[in-house]
């Protein structure tokens, strides 16, 4: 009988050890878990700050910032700091959205910066066009400047097929009404530069921007002005596989 006393005795002492050690573990690493979203919290402001535009930059352009849809944003060269690096941000901050205003690579980007280069169209049958406006003012550009309404006037295509055509075509080089259209341009400080992306699906937008700043880093400072944003475009393919 006290054999098996001092053995129920032993067990629950053993048992009580592994719960309460259980206990203690569980509740160490709902404090690493919080002490995770803390630093992601923590990091995530970091990034914001180091992807924000000078505000000398901010202050110069305060009257321009103050009409609608208009906007200014750094840029992050991708092959700095898409990886290796202490950033988390998808994409390394390479990338923007005019239509969802986030940096975050995957969600509609319209524009990237790469190897001193800005380019357009990224994913799938994704594809756009960029021209070069040369040393034009942003506030003097509107979507009735004959360049602007050549691009405006764009017609989407539906099928797959034409919009992979397309793709290829201005990754060539595409010559409309004696202007030159590509998906990718050399990235010049004081340049006006005009882009049409097209992303299915997410959106489809027309935009004027400038390049105001390039950095020791090669990032580069935008400033932009969305000149029209069209209904989301669909190739016909995905209307059908709904």
């Amino acid at each position: 009988m006290k054999r098996s006393f001092r053995h129920l005795l032993f067990t629950t002492v053993a048992l009580s050890i592994l719960c309460g050690s259980a206990m203690a573990q569980s509740a160490n690493r709902a404090e690493v878990l919080t002490a995770i979203e803390n630093k992601r919290s923590e990091l995530q402001a970091l990034e914001k700050q180091f992807l924000a535009p000078a505000e000398e930059d901010r202050t110069v352009y305060a009257d321009f910032l103050r009409q609608p849809d208009t906007g200014l944003i750094r840029l992050l060269p991708r092959e700095t700091y898409s990886k290796g690096t202490a950033l988390t941000i998808t994409g390394g901050g390479a990338y923007y959205s005019f239509t969802r205003l986030t940096h975050e690579y995957g969600f509609g980007s319209d524009i990237e910066l790469s190897g001193g280069h800005l380019s357009v169209g990224f994913a799938g049958a994704d594809y756009g066009m960029l021209t070069t406006l040369g040393d034009v003012t942003l506030e003097e550009f509107t979507i009735d400047n004959a360049r602007a309404a050549v691009v405006a006037a764009y017609k989407v295509p539906t099928e797959m097929v034409q919009a992979r055509a397309e793709h290829q075509r201005f990754a060539k080089g595409a010559n409309i009404d004696g202007a030159l259209y590509n998906s990718r341009v050399p990235a010049q400080v004081n340049t006006s530069y005009l882009l049409r992306s097209i992303n299915f699906d997410q959106g489809d937008v027309l935009v004027a921007f400038r390049v105001v700043r390039q950095d020791s880093d090669g990032s580069v400072t935008i400033l932009w002005k969305l000149l029209k944003k069209y209904p989301k475009p669909e190739l016909a393919r995905a209307r059908s596989e709904q």
